[in-house]
């Protein structure tokens, strides 16, 4: 009778570490999950502002003759986006297109005729609220990285990860090059 009682409480013990095992790792799934759709609505508006750029440069070209260089680079910044693969390497571009998008948006403060145009007040509002929402959604992916990776490096939690292979994830970060004022010339030719 004894045996069995014994049998019966290693038994629910068992069982018992087995459930936490299993919550601890579809934690790990709810989490990952979590981070992959916070990109996503993240990737739905870097889409949304790569598809608005080439109409607010077009606006633009007529206005900012002497300013080819700034759009150039708008240009430039955007087609990386394209030619990136890794998630490091999507985030330095976007990086980048953020940074040249602020260099071309001081330079439009010399044109008082764009400006007033229409279009480009219409362009530069979308893209400023699109950049705005990027922000916030950047905040919410960096908080679900942070919660996902310190589970990671916690006890028990860790033990699961690495027997299931749950890796770090990376934090959106800005490039300590990207803290700095950007410095805007004018070249009047």
């Amino acid at each position: 009778m004894t045996g069995w009682i014994v049998l019966g409480v290693i038994l629910l013990l068992l069982l018992g570490l087995i459930s936490y095992l299993i919550i601890i790792y579809n934690g790990f799934v709810a989490l990952k999950n979590n981070i992959n759709q916070d990109w996503s609505n993240i990737d739905v508006l870097l889409k949304q502002r790569y598809d608005e750029l080439p109409k607010l440069i077009k606006v633009c070209e007529g206005y900012m003759q002497h300013e080819q260089q700034t759009l150039e680079a708008v240009v430039k910044a955007r087609s990386q986006i394209n030619s990136a693969h890794s998630e490091g390497e999507k985030l330095q571009a976007q990086n980048l297109l953020s940074d040249t998008l602020k260099s071309l948006f001081m330079v439009v403060e010399r044109y008082p005729d764009l400006k007033a145009d229409s279009g480009f007040r219409q362009l530069s509002n979308r893209i400023s609220e699109i950049e705005d929402q990027i922000a916030d959604r950047r905040e919410l992916y960096n908080a679900a990285v942070t919660i996902y990776n310190t589970r990671l490096e916690q006890f028990p939690d860790l033990i699961i990860a690495r027997i299931f292979n749950f890796t770090d994830r990376d934090l959106w970060k800005i490039d300590a090059a990207h803290r700095q004022d950007v410095e805007v010339s004018f070249q009047h030719g």
